[in-house]
């Protein structure tokens, strides 16, 4: 019994763990789209996807509503989105998005990841180049004709359509436009009255590069130890 409670002991911390890495990751976009629009949700789209995002991760309604006030409030901290670039180990191509309020900070904690997995950080447009940036929507399929929805949303830049799953691993349905599309396909599902259960931008790499399992692993490694720092808001890469 002992041992199956350590478990889940080790469950439970590395979930609450996520929450957390979660709950701050979109408390930090609350803040970029509150200062940017305002923080009336009906007159700033880019507030309504982070909300949307914010009930994608459980975020309680008290912590959304407190991050909105001290957003709109006087002192609150600017965040900015930076993107640093590189090559983790066996010629992997990484692509890290932060959101910060001291570069000098993000760029040493960043680099020092890169070295201590036997990367190497990059000058920017190193690797970026081998990425296209996309928005996203993830939607409930319940009650979604998909093929009728695909045929619709090609008009408003509607790129590729798929399944996908959330981390509880139920079935969504995943849009992805060309960037500069994003607005014109949130509009389009909106008139719908289709609201995603999340939505945003990545990076997605041209070509994947295969790797043995143990080389993988420590790719995945540092991959992990730069999604653990608390300005990072995403990581990509071109790894298969």
């Amino acid at each position: 019994m002992g041992r199956i409670f350590e478990t889940r002991k080790a469950t439970m911390f590395k979930r609450w763990d996520r929450m957390a890495k979660a709950f701050t990751r979109v408390g930090k976009e609350i803040v970029i789209a509150v200062r940017a629009g305002g923080p009336n949700a009906d007159h700033n789209p880019a507030l309504r996807r982070v909300l949307q995002n914010a009930r994608a991760v459980n975020m309680p309604k008290d912590k959304v509503e407190a991050a909105i006030r001290r957003a709109a409030g006087e002192g609150q901290d600017d965040y900015h989105i930076v993107n640093y670039e590189g090559y983790g180990p066996h010629g992997i191509a990484i692509l890290v998005e932060t959101a910060t309020d001291n570069t000098t900070r993000t760029v040493a904690n960043v680099r020092h990841a890169f070295k201590k997995g036997n990367g190497n950080m990059g000058t920017a447009g190193s690797v970026s180049y081998l990425f296209e940036r996309m928005g996203f929507f993830r939607l409930d399929p319940e009650g979604i004709d998909a093929d009728e929805l695909e045929l619709e949303m090609i008009d408003h830049g509607l790129e590729e359509m798929g399944e996908g799953t959330d981390d509880d691993g139920n079935t969504q349905l995943v849009l992805r436009c060309a960037f500069p599309n994003f607005g014109t396909l949130q509009a389009a599902l909106e008139e719908k009255g289709i609201e995603p259960q999340s939505s945003g931008s990545e990076y997605i790499a041209g070509d994947l590069i295969e790797l043995p399992e143990d080389q993988a692993e420590a790719v995945l490694k540092l991959v992990d130890a730069l999604e653990q720092d608390d300005d990072v808001q995403a990581v990509f890469h071109n790894l298969a």
